[in-house]
């Protein structure tokens, strides 16, 4: 998938919301209950639970959490990420022709961010830099209500976890011109007043790489 339109844009040209609710009509509802697939190297650090939110602090972790939803066959929605990629949405297995990107919502933002949340599994929104609690509690009682998962990349005033990668490196060719084979990132989960949680994660794929994985899979080889 080489191309942006392969996602499910939004015409610029028309009412965002107009656009939204003809989505609502056409797709499927969520069934209620339904568990929120996730990345198998997430899977054990953060579950996702619908109606939570959790935050990141970067579009790759955001990717990583929406991706296991898409893999298994959800609808997944992208508000204000204008930035948004999609050959490394691709690379993690992304459904394009199932994804929703709103890469502006401007002042709507809410509104659209509801509005996807009411059809979507997963919803990861990039917020105007201050969000107040008011604006926060309409998308989590909709969240509960919808068996939905938002994403938050940036500032959100109450989460059940927030990702944020504490050190990144790169592996590639040793001398002269190449491609970037491998990142390796050490993610930190915050849940409240619980100590963080910390793991090496690989990209692509978003697997686990910390040495206590290393050292079972020597010992099973």
């Amino acid at each position: 998938m080489s191309s942006a339109r392969s996602v499910a844009a939004l015409d610029p040209g028309r009412s965002v919301v107009e656009q939204l609710r003809e989505r609502v009509a056409a797709m499927e509802h969520k069934p209620a209950a339904q568990a929120v697939p996730t990345l198998p190297g997430l899977a054990a650090l953060v579950p996702l639970h619908a109606g939570a939110t959790y935050g990141v602090d970067s579009a790759s972790l955001a990717l990583a959490l929406a991706a296991g939803a898409s893999q298994a066959g959800e609808w997944v929605g992208f508000a204000g990420c204008a930035d948004f990629g999609v050959e490394a949405a691709a690379e993690l297995g992304f459904e394009l022709s199932r994804t929703v990107l709103v890469p502006d919502p401007g002042d709507h933002w809410l509104e659209v961010a509801a509005a996807l949340v009411d059809v979507l599994r997963v919803v990861v929104l990039r917020p105007p830099a201050s969000v107040d609690a008011r604006a926060a509690g309409v998308l989590d009682s909709r969240l509960r209500t919808r068996s939905s998962v938002l994403v938050v990349h940036g500032h959100w005033p109450r989460v059940a976890a927030r990702l944020s990668v504490e050190e990144s490196s790169w592996t590639g060719p040793t001398s002269g011109a190449g491609q970037l084979l491998e990142r390796r990132a050490r993610v930190v989960v915050h849940r409240g007043a619980r100590p963080p949680q910390r793991a090496e994660l690989t990209w692509p794929g978003v697997h686990r790489a910390d040495p206590q994985v290393h050292e079972l899979r020597r010992a099973s080889g």
